[in-house]
C-alpha cells in the first residue's frame, strides 16, 4: 500500500539540505556556545551566523530574534511579556486562534493581569475590522493578537491592515505566524508588527526549535531565568543544531519560494476541484478562494452515518491527514475552530495539507480513497 503525507500543517518532514547543514553540529562540533575556548567560538559563532541569516531574510535586526523552542514559547513569551513588561492591560484576540494564544490570554485575564477580548468574525473567520478598531478604541494600553493564517482553516489575516490599526491607536500587534512563516515572504522594516514567531518543523526544518521577533522598542524581560544566553532574553544552552536547521531551512524556504507556491497552490487546486466534483455536498471550510493559506485545504463533508471514523478509515488506506490542528490530539474535544465558525453541523472536517514533497499523484490517489471510504452511494459515478 502506497502512502501518502497529507499533513503538512502538523509538521513537515526535514528536508535532506537542511539535515547536511545540522550533521557538522551533531557529530564534530559539540562545544556550548557560552564557552571560551574554541570549541565554543565555533558554535557561538554558528548561532550568531544562524540570526544574521534570518534576520536578513526577514529584513530586520539580528537583536531583534530570540531563539526560542517552538511558536507556543515565542506566542507566550510575547503575551506575557507584553503584560508584564510593557503594561498591556487589554489582549485583544480571536475565538478561533491556536490555543498557545487562546490559552495564554485566558490565562493572562484569570491571574487578574489583562482582561480578555474578543473580535467578532466573518463565515469565514476574518476579524471584522470595524469591531477590532472599537475594540482598540475601548481598551486603552492593548495587545493585539491574530494569527496570520488559521491553522486548521487557512483563512488568512492582513497584517497591514490590522497592524495599521494598531498603530493609528497606540496599541502593540502580536501575530501567530507559525503557518506562514517559510511560505510568504516578510519585511519586518516595512510591516507594523511588533512580535511574530516561528516553528522550523512547519518548512522543512527540525523540531523543537523557532524564534520570536521582538521589535527592538519592544524589549521584553525574559520568561526563562537561569542564564546569559540569547542576549539575556531566554535563558539555557541554545540548541545549537536545531538553530543552524532553523536557519537553512529559512534560506532554502525563500530560495525556492516562487516554484513552491506554485507547485503547491497547483495540489490544493487539482485536490479542490476532484472532491468538489466527486462528492456532493462538500464544503470548504474558510476562504474558498486564491487569498486563502494555500498550503491548507480544509474540507466538511456531510454526515453520512460514518463521518466519525473518516480519519482513522482513511489513515488505514494510507492516508495521512487531519480532523483540526495536531496540537489537541488524543483530545476527545472537536475543533474550536470549526464549532466556533460552523455549530451544530454535523458530519467530518477534514484539512488536507501540502508540502514541496506533495506530488500530483499523491493528490490523486488521496482523492480516490476519500471518495470510496467517505460514502460510495453518495460518490457520482
Amino acid at each position: 500500500m502506497r502512502k501518502v503525507y497529507l499533513d503538512n500543517a502538523a509538521t513537515t518532514p526535514l528536508d535532506p539540505e537542511v539535515l547536511d547543514a545540522m550533521l557538522p553540529y551533531m557529530r564534530e562540533h559539540h562545544g556550548n556556545p557560552s564557552a571560551i575556548h574554541s570549541y565554543g567560538r565555533t558554535t557561538r559563532a554558528a548561532v550568531e551566523q544562524a540570526r544574521r541569516t534570518i534576520a536578513s531574510l526577514l529584513n530586520c535586526a539580528p537583536g531583534e530574534i530570540i531563539f526560542t523552542s517552538g511558536g507556543t514559547e515565542a506566542d507566550n513569551m510575547a503575551i506575557f511579556g507584553s503584560v508584564h513588561d510593557l503594561g498591556v492591560e487589554h489582549v485583544i484576540t480571536s475565538p478561533i486562534e491556536h490555543h498557545a494564544v487562546e490559552h495564554t490570554a485566558l490565562a493572562v485575564e484569570a491571574g487578574g493581569k489583562a482582561r480578555a477580548h474578543w473580535v467578532r468574525l466573518d463565515e469565514q473567520g476574518r476579524a471584522d475590522l470595524g469591531h477590532l478598531e472599537q475594540l482598540i478604541k475601548a481598551c486603552p494600553k492593548a495587545l493585539v493578537s491574530l494569527m496570520h493564517a488559521n491553522n486548521e482553516i487557512g483563512t488568512r489575516t492582513d497584517l497591514q491592515a490590522v497592524g495599521t490599526l494598531a498603530r493609528k491607536h497606540g496599541a502593540l500587534f502580536h501575530s501567530d505566524t507559525v503557518q506562514t512563516m517559510g511560505h510568504y515572504r516578510f519585511d519586518l522594516g516595512r510591516l507594523p508588527v511588533d512580535f511574530i514567531t516561528c516553528a522550523a518543523h512547519k518548512f522543512h526544518g527540525p523540531k523543537g526549535v523557532g524564534f520570536l521577533y521582538m521589535r527592538s522598542d519592544a524589549t521584553l524581560k525574559p520568561m526563562i531565568l537561569g542564564g546569559a544566553q540569547e542576549r539575556n532574553m531566554r535563558a539555557g544552552t541554545e540548541n545549537v543544531y536545531g538553530i543552524v536547521g532553523l536557519a537553512k531551512a529559512m534560506e532554502v524556504a525563500y530560495r525556492d519560494l516562487d516554484a513552491h507556491i506554485t507547485h503547491v497552490s497547483g495540489l490544493k487546486k487539482r485536490m479542490k476541484e476532484r472532491l468538489q466534483e466527486l462528492i456532493p455536498g462538500l464544503v470548504i471550510n474558510g476562504d474558498p478562494g486564491d487569498d486563502a493559506l494555500y498550503t491548507v485545504l480544509s474540507v466538511f463533508l456531510p454526515e453520512d452515518g460514518r463521518s466519525e471514523m473518516l480519519i482513522y478509515n482513511l489513515d488505514i488506506e494510507g492516508i495521512a491527514c487531519s480532523g483540526g490542528s495536531a496540537c489537541s490530539s488524543g483530545s476527545n474535544k472537536g475543533s474550536h475552530v470549526i464549532g466556533h465558525l460552523y455549530p451544530g453541523r454535523d458530519g467530518a472536517n477534514v484539512r488536507f495539507s501540502f508540502s514541496k514533497f506533495t506530488t500530483r499523484e499523491d493528490v490523486d490517489r488521496a482523492v480516490d480513497v476519500v471518495a470510496r471510504v467517505y460514502s460510495p452511494a453518495a460518490v457520482k459515478a
